[in-house]
């Protein structure tokens, strides 16, 4: 049977550009608020509380040594395939919207309009069948795609992921709707995850394969669903207590807790990509992470996460817990 590794997950966009472009970034979103509202958004006051050495010192020694070590255990681990969960944001799908899609292709070419890398990727699209044939076996109504547009991965989710991490092995790309309303509740993400991992044990081979969640953690973006939402909170505003909550229970091996959540939870707590976490914390069911990092860093508008989860190694007293004090 085919067998999870490792899962790993992060947040993207800020927390995978330099701290010293997070402030010209930063007016980037928002303008584009400002674009599409009329005004600019009121700046988080923690902006003014910390200045860019300090921000990007605390960054570097808990998100930057957390995504070194993920790096680093990627390249040991050797998988024969990366499974990339993300979603997109009206990306690569912009009229048809899928709650969960799996890419079937046999290669892509993979955008990062951030860093303006474009890098050409195999893809396992055998895995990939499997995965889709078995999830829908088990009721999942899973959407494939075959092709996009130019052959181009324009999802950041997925995109920025393979910018990190410059897989050599073929990937499976997974799309999980968060952004667009309505979109799966956590109860059901963490059950496709939980059947994900059934269909991989069930495959014939000895595959070893690494998942990678992308997205989250709190954080409300330009292009967040506010009329949705209607709360007052908005571009720079982070939910920290309700992110350590979900840290704490990731910690204790209690990933299952994120069923507890509804929708609306996730929508007023700037929460919507929690969503790919919680379908990895499916697949892995009890397992209590090796690393898990998790600062709130205004100038760069969100709470970030980068958690490694080892399947083949028991997390002990010396799991890494770096910002979660």
């Amino acid at each position: 049977m085919a067998s999870i590794i490792a899962g790993m997950a992060s947040s993207h966009a800020y927390a995978l550009l330099d701290p010293d472009d997070w402030d010209a970034r930063r007016e980037v979103s928002r303008q584009r608020y400002a674009d599409k509202y009329g005004s600019p958004p009121l700046e988080n006051p923690g902006v003014a509380q910390e200045s860019s050495e300090m921000s990007s010192a605390r960054y570097a020694t808990t998100i930057g040594d957390a995504f070194t070590a993920l790096q680093r255990e990627f390249d040991s681990i050797a998988p024969d395939a990366l499974v990339i969960i993300g979603d997109d944001q009206g990306e690569n799908y912009t009229d048809t919207i899928p709650q969960f899609a799996v890419y079937t292709g046999e290669s892509v070419t993979s955008y990062d309009v951030e860093s303006g890398q474009s890098t050409d990727y195999r893809c396992d699209a055998t895995l990939a069948a499997a995965l889709l044939n078995g999830l829908v076996d088990q009721g999942f109504d899973v959407s494939a795609a075959r092709a996009f547009e130019g052959n181009r991965l324009i999802s950041h989710a997925h995109a920025q992921i393979l910018s990190l991490l410059q897989p050599s092995v073929p990937v499976v790309l997974i799309f999980v709707n968060a952004i667009h309303v309505p979109a799966p509740s956590p109860s059901r993400c963490y059950e496709l995850g939980d059947a994900v991992r059934t269909c991989l044990e069930d495959l014939p081979g000895s595959d070893r394969l690494v998942l990678y969640a992308s997205g989250g953690l709190s954080h409300f973006s330009a292009g967040y669903p506010y009329a949705e939402y209607g709360g007052p909170l908005s571009v720079g505003d982070i939910c920290e207590d309700f992110d350590r909550q979900i840290v704490s229970w990731m910690r204790d091996g209690e990933g299952a807790r994120l069923k507890t959540l509804s929708s609306r939870d996730l929508l007023e707590n700037g929460e919507i990509e929690l969503r790919q976490w919680t379908v990895l914390l499916g697949a892995l069911r009890e397992a209590r992470p090796q690393v898990l990092a998790y600062e709130v860093m205004p100038r760069g508008l969100m709470g970030m996460g980068v958690g490694l989860w080892r399947l083949d190694q028991a997390a002990g007293p010396d799991t890494q817990e770096k910002g979660d004090e």
